[in-house]
């Protein structure tokens, strides 16, 4: 009798356990992420990049440490490029690896803007974003756009101004403007800049025009110290290298060595008042992380459209250049 007392207790704390279990909200059960508030849900689009799963298990790991500013990301859609086998092929590993970090998959992007308060655009293909970030400004929802904002310079202003029709802040930039001594330029530690060389690999894409690819990591730089009012520039091209001469406006030159032979590096020289300085290497994305949580909190992009718009005008230039052999105008 004591016997079947013990088992009837035992029975009945194991079916409230278990009661308990099926009434557990799924964020609590193990290796899953708790939710984040309302107002800061972030949605991905396209998991067709590294980058997707490298932002997502920073926001959703376990010790945020307040770095993340409570945002997490909830949801993703999959879809980015339709035709760049290189990006294509990492959907699905990408798809399942993201849900491990507690993301669900939206079947579409008016689904995933369902879900979601902020957005960042990860999609490969720069050729995808005007069309996607549309979609989203129409949603009213904050979007980090990753680079290139666009493919085109005419698609650049064009999802520039429906960004400020729908009145939706909007920031890309490649994660190599925020290294540590180039954000330190950038401040004026070092005085004026009167000059900068930096280098990137250079990696080309049919789809794309050539700098828009990869050599965009080593324009942003060049852009972070010398900032807008480049007027010219001229490209000097090899199947191994690229070399871009830029004038600016106040008789400034800045260059930039994109590489497609060697070690793949990043980096470059400002040349300042007080000390020339090296810029790069690449540390990672936190400090650009960083930026997007103080954007999505603010509404405030930390790289103007202006200047956004004049480095794609500048990737554009140097394409013209290469084909035409001689310098080419900005035409913004």
């Amino acid at each position: 009798m004591k016997n079947t007392t013990l088992n009837r207790k035992s029975f009945i704390l194991q079916s409230s356990l278990a009661g308990i279990a099926l009434a557990m909200p799924t964020w609590m059960m193990a290796g899953a992420v708790s939710p984040a508030q309302t107002g800061k849900r972030i949605g991905i689009i396209g998991l067709d990049t590294s980058h997707s799963i490298a932002f997502a298990k920073w926001f959703n790991r376990d010790q945020a440490d307040g770095e993340t500013g409570g945002f997490k990301v909830v949801a993703a859609y999959p879809q980015g490029s339709l035709d760049i086998v290189s990006s294509t092929s990492r959907i699905p590993a990408n798809t399942e690896e993201i849900k491990k970090y507690g993301v669900s998959i939206a079947s579409s992007i008016a689904e995933l803007l369902n879900q979601v308060d902020v957005v960042c655009l990860e999609t490969n293909d720069g050729r995808r974003h005007l069309e996607q970030a549309i979609e989203v400004f129409q949603a009213g929802k904050t979007v980090f756009i990753d680079k290139p904002v666009t493919a085109s310079l005419k698609d650049a202003i064009s999802l520039y101004e429906a960004a400020e029709k729908y009145k939706v802040p909007v920031f890309s930039s490649s994660s190599l403007r925020y290294t540590a001594n180039t954000k330190l330029v950038a401040k004026g530690d070092f005085g004026s800049v009167l000059g900068a060389d930096t280098y990137s690999p250079a990696t080309i894409e049919k789809t794309h025009p050539d700098l828009f690819w990869y050599g965009i990591h080593g324009v942003e730089m060049l852009y972070a110290v010398l900032g807008t009012g480049c007027r010219s520039v001229y490209r000097s091209y090899s199947p191994d290298a690229d070399l871009v001469i830029g004038e600016w406006a106040d008789g400034r030159i800045g260059t930039f060595r994109g590489t497609r032979k060697g070690k793949a590096d990043f980096g470059g020289t400002a040349f300042c008042e007080k000390a020339n300085v090296q810029l790069g290497p690449f540390a990672g994305y936190i400090s650009l992380l960083e930026e997007i949580v103080r954007f999505f909190q603010t509404g405030i992009a930390p790289v103007s459209p202006k200047e956004t718009i004049e480095l794609i005008a500048f990737m554009e230039a140097a394409d013209k250049s290469r084909k035409k052999g001689k310098a080419i105008r900005l035409s913004v």
